[in-house]
């Protein structure tokens, strides 16, 4: 999985940049997004991003890309570790 986490100081950029990257992936957090793990989805978000906002962050905006391998061990407390319990209905 790919962690995408960001802090943008404009709430309307903010607001475009989070709808931007619900395309991709979805919100775990606030300002951080989990996105699939894949080359071509992540060299498409970096390529959006320099192109369509990179100009218009501030000095004090930040976005911080996490790319995780398989062998990461992601421990999860409280209500994000029912996020990959199965649903079944009967």
């Amino acid at each position: 999985m790919i962690i995408l986490c960001y802090d943008i100081s404009n709430d309307k950029l903010r607001t475009q940049f989070s709808k931007f990257l619900s395309k991709f992936g979805y919100r775990i957090q606030y300002s951080v997004f989990e996105i699939e793990n894949s080359d071509r989805i992540l060299n498409n978000v970096l390529t959006e991003i320099k192109v369509k906002f990179e100009k218009r962050f501030s000095e004090s905006d930040s976005v911080m890309i996490f790319k995780l391998s398989e062998t990461c061990k992601i421990i999860k407390i409280g209500y994000a570790k029912h996020e990959d319990d199965s649903i079944i209905i009967v």
